[in-house]
């Protein structure tokens, strides 16, 4: 029988004593393993590191998988998500092409718990995902997902619990010094070029090897770009009796006619219609820095003190240029796929007025940093009793890192637009906008603006005693009780120009402010011939002009024409306001206390040693919210389509509370069939907090409606979290060296889920213009082309306190796209807005799957490979043909990987396979309750690096991510409603690293 000693020698030990990288006390997975002579593995690279991570899943007392660093500073993928894809039942999320949050089983990453040595670090995402762009991978030495729960595990990680090690130095227990540096070329870029990534990191003891340092740092820049194809805003979807007939009850804004319509879409059919197609060409700058101090001191075998310090800045610019033209739900002529969910193949308006043809630039710059400082002792009172205390502080920040805001952008428009068309038969939709390719400079306006500055502040203090008692050889038990304080604080102010019918006039910029550029150069994505109506012009031309020059020159013109609202810190609106106790402001302080004990049995059955661990974890959670929101009195009908809320410059408080307690009992079966192969099963019940947005009070509504829709979103601190009872079993396979099979069954019985309601709203007594007497009047004179019923208001009401008319100052005409109308609380009704609000609902489902794994290295060769591939199934599964929200789990979808290796003397190389099934990622869209559904994607990745024999500890590589220049596409109801094609890029890593 092989004994397993339960003092709390914590998970991944194997890797702490190759790397340093040991747990806290409170990394709650007790994953105990045999103590003996670890001390002997010393070797890296690929195969080691193999064999340390599978040590882990072996010794583990719940179901866990891992990945060990292949030698300090070097992880398996330059970005720790990239690494976790390669875990069975684990999928990620991509932004900008890199790795960013996890999915584990199904589980959105929102439940998916993600801690540094056990601890929860401070974020400012809104959410609870954790964003692993943010930590350089050269910091962490090994990671550990525990599948599985016990008592000791903080409540949040429905799908799993994630752990990142980092180093101890009194682990190492000698002296390591290592540095690395590379340059980085992403093929994503058009403009970018080779950006440099340094780390290093030293480690030592002192003092007899009672006192440890270790230093790491590692700062990367990082160059890219992508570019898109999108219908921004998104689909709007009707039943298909919806068309334009006001008079028989069934029009609305956005349906189609009956009439001049290919395969119209049945009464029994639902179907969709674009509100854009957008195509944006953005390039992103990237400077990420993290720096990590580590302290331990160990006066004598019972005591060990750690004092661990991380920091973290991450400087992400963002600059983009876009054309775009915006459907107004005139008459249209289309033709359609067959039902019963519906879909243009092509899409077509034509205008009696001619609409804008926009283009627009912009840009995001925010600075987050992050700081985490911890304290832990350790002290083992006696042979039986170990007692240990942590406590830490995690701050985060988000802020503005730009004069111009932390997100701006700036609109300009050619208004010679005679009819737009798309068509959607190919993977890219293509435009084809009427007189769009002779567009000239001179036709140019500067239109509506934001300059938008946000910030959000997170703090979270915690502290955590606990223990463990020995009853005897085959018995303990571990008790704690811990506490924790989570407080986020988010603030926004935006400045904001409705001008978007146009100011200025021909000659207020030059031809040289508006350089023209080609759109379709810049895709290598097959798209749509408008082959179904006999061709059409593709829109070809943008103007890529520069957004600093513009907007310097649309300040010097029209700087003094102020419309209502916030005024820039410049004196104009073309520039962003710090003035936050303006505008939104909303904080919100989560405590939760907690309390645990568990108990730990160990046995044999015949021959067959046993482990049982059966745990009770008591939470309790109080939530207090604080918010602010402006206060609107009245809304203009600005635009072709735009209606504008006119603010006070009031505000308005708000405060709410909510709270929430539980028992999460969990059980943990471990049996040990013969030396070579193992049988788990486990129990639990976990629960997932609802995102951090989603307990903010107050209500925000949306500036800008579109004639009948207008928006905005509330939290509900008293939401409650979801609550999942699993079941898991396991069989484990290590048949040899390195080399290991396992299969693995898993149930979670969610509850209580959170779904988002739209709930109609009055505000404020705000009148609708677009929505009274004269606005019906105009529908029966000129029909429902929005311009039209302005022309006809301004003729007809011109003289009303209620419109102001514009008129063309070539023409001498009244300018509908510049007349506002505003709504008359005497004769229109009130502004109906759908306010988003998260509920949680009654109905309870099932998520269950299947994972198999298979990592096999054959002998001496050098060679192996590792095969695993994730089934998950649920009845959660959105229905498209329903026009409601549904309670579907987001990200849930099948994935696969294929990972081919040789490491053999001092060669190292790696070709890695990765493949996810489509999913939902959300449930709404800009236009509300309509799914977004990510295709399938593929990733191979590789790399190969060399020892070089003349210098030992020198060693030099090549890493290629995404190397057959994959993109990803995402997609509504059906396939052909694309809303956005991501075109991205290979990126090459060449570098070399030393240590000694």
């Amino acid at each position: 029988m092989r004994r397993t000693i339960f003092h709390k020698d914590r998970l991944a030990l194997t890797i702490s004593v190759a790397l340093g990288a040991t747990a806290c006390p409170q990394l709650l997975v007790a994953q105990e393993v045999d103590t003996g002579p670890l001390e002997e593995i010393t070797v890296t690279g690929i195969r080691a590191s193999l064999t340390r991570s599978m040590d882990v899943k072996r010794d583990s007392k719940g179901i866990v998988d891992a990945i060990s660093a292949e030698d300090i500073g070097k992880f398996p993928d330059t970005n720790l998500a990239e690494s976790l894809q390669r875990i069975t039942g684990v999928s990620i999320d991509r932004q900008n092409g890199e790795g960013s949050k996890v999915t584990v089983r199904g589980i959105d990453p929102e439940f998916n718990l993600v801690t540094l040595n056990g601890r929860q670090l401070a974020r400012t995402t809104g959410g609870r995902s954790f964003d692993f762009q943010n930590i350089a991978s050269e910091m962490v030495t090994g990671v550990s997902v525990a599948k599985s729960s016990n008592a000791l595990v903080p409540s949040g990680g429905i799908g799993s619990t994630i752990n990142l090690l980092t180093a101890r130095p009194l682990e190492i227990g000698e002296r390591r010094i290592n540095f690395a540096a590379k340059g980085v070329l992403d093929e994503s870029s058009q403009e970018g070029g080779i950006t440099p990534e340094y780390s290093g990191f030293y480690s030592d003891t002192f003092a007899e090897g009672t006192f440890g340092v270790a230093i790491s740092a590692s700062v990367a820049e990082r160059e890219s770009g992508s570019q898109q194809a999108l219908v921004g805003t998104g689909w709007r979807s009707f039943p298909g009796s919806v068309d334009q007939n006001y008079d028989a009850g069934t029009g609305d804004w956005g349906g189609v006619p009956q009439d001049n319509q290919v395969n119209r879409p049945g009464p029994d059919d639902i179907y969709s219609v674009p509100q854009t197609t957008i195509y944006k060409f953005e390039e992103q700058q990237r400077k990420r820095s993290n720096g990590q101090l580590v302290l331990q001191w160990a006066p004598n075998d019972d005591i060990t003190a750690t004092l661990d310090y991380m920091h973290y800045a991450n400087d992400i610019a963002k600059q983009h240029n876009d054309i775009s033209a915006w459907y107004t739900f005139a008459p249209s002529e289309n033709v359609w796929t067959d039902g019963p969910v519906a879909s243009p193949l092509i899409y077509s308006e034509t205008y009696d007025t001619p609409q804008d043809l926009s283009m627009g630039a912009g840009s995001v710059a925010e600075a987050y940093r992050g700081d985490t400082l911890g304290l832990n002792l350790q002290w083992q009172l006696n042979e039986r009793l170990s007692l240990a205390l942590d406590t830490h502080h995690s701050e985060a920040e988000r802020r503005p890192d730009s004069p111009w805001g932390s997100n701006v952008t700036l609109s300009t428009a050619a208004f010679i637009r005679t009819s737009a068309t798309t068509d959607f038969t190919g993977e890219l939709p293509a435009l084809a906008v009427g007189g769009g390719n002779a567009v000239k400079p001179s036709d140019m306006r500067i239109t509506g603006s934001v300059f938008g500055n946000s910030r959000d502040f997170s703090e979270i203090d915690a502290y955590h005693f606990s223990g463990n008692f020995e009853f005897n050889e085959s018995s303990d038990i571990d008790f704690g009780i811990s506490s924790q304080e989570v407080t986020n604080h988010s603030q926004s102010v935006n400045v904001q120009r409705n001008a978007w019918g146009g100011v200025g006039a021909e000659g207020d910029f030059d031809d040289s402010f508006f350089p023209a550029d080609s759109i379709q150069d810049k895709f290598d994505i097959s798209t749509g011939d408008f082959s179904e109506i006999g061709g059409a012009d593709i829109q070809d031309i943008y103007f890529a002009w520069d957004f600093d020059r513009v907007r310097a020159r649309a300040e010097e013109l029209y700087g003094d024409q102020l419309e209502s609202g916030f005024i820039g810190d410049c004196g104009t609106q073309f520039c962003p306001s710090t003035d936050y106790s303006a505008d939104v402001d909303r904080l919100t302080t989560e405590t939760t206390t907690a309390f645990y004990t568990q108990y730990n049995f160990e046995s044999a059955l015949g021959s067959m040693p046993f482990d049982v661990h059966l745990g009770l974890r008591y939470e309790d959670t109080e939530v207090d919210s604080t918010s602010a929101a402006i206060i609107y009195d009245a809304a203009d009908w600005i635009a072709a389509t735009e209606i504008a809320l006119v603010p006070t410059g009031e505000r308005q408080f708000f405060t709410d509370k909510g709270g929430y307690d539980y028992w999460l009992p969990s059980f943990n079966l471990n049996f040990e069939l013969r030396d070579d192969l193992f049988v788990r099963a486990a129990a639990s019940k976990t629960i997932g907090r609802p995102d951090y947005n989603s307990i903010k009070g107050g209500t925000t509504l949306g500036t800008l409606g579109n004639r009948n829709e207008f928006g905005g979103s509330t939290g509900t601190p008293a939401l409650l979290p979801l609550e999942s009872v699993n079941l898991d079993l396991s069989v484990e396979w290590y048949y040899g060296e390195s080399s290991y099979a396992s299969i693995g069954l898993f149930k979670k019985e969610i509850s209580n889920f959170i779904t988002q309601v739209k709930e109609e709203q009055n505000f404020f007594g705000i009148a609708n213009p677009a929505d009274g007497a004269w606005y019906n009047e105009a529908v029966e004179a000129v029909g429902t082309d929005a311009l039209a019923i302005k022309r006809y208001i301004a003729e007809n009401y011109g003289s009303s306190e209620f419109v102001t008319v514009a008129i063309d100052p070539e023409t001498g005409d009244i300018d509908p796209s510049k007349t506002v109308i505003r709504g008359n609380p005497e004769t229109d009704e009130l502004v109906k807005f759908l306010i988003d609000t998260p509920v949680n609902s009654d109905r309870d489902e099932t998520v269950d799957g299947l994972e198999l794994a298979v990592q096999h290295v054959f002998g001496e060769t050098g060679f192996g490979v590792i095969l695993n591939y994730t089934m998950v199934d649920s009845g959660l599964e959105y229905n498209p043909y329903l026009l409601e929200d549904q309670e579907a789990l987001v990200g849930l979808s099948d994935s696969a990987n294929l990972i081919a290796f040789y490491d053999k003397n001092g060669l190292q190389a790696r070709v890695a396979y990765n493949w996810r099934d489509d999913f939902l990622n959300s449930r709404g869209q800009g236009t509300g309750a309509n799914p977004q559904f990510t295709e399938a994607y593929q990733q191979v990745d590789l790399n190969v690096s060399y020892d070089v024999p003349q210098l030992q500890g020198l060693q030099v590589f090549l890493e290629g991510l995404n190397v057959t220049e994959e993109y990803s596409r995402v997609h509504g109801r059906a396939r052909e409603q694309v809303l956005g094609v991501y075109q991205g890029g290979a990126r090459w890593q060449l570098g070399a690293r030393y240590a000694f």
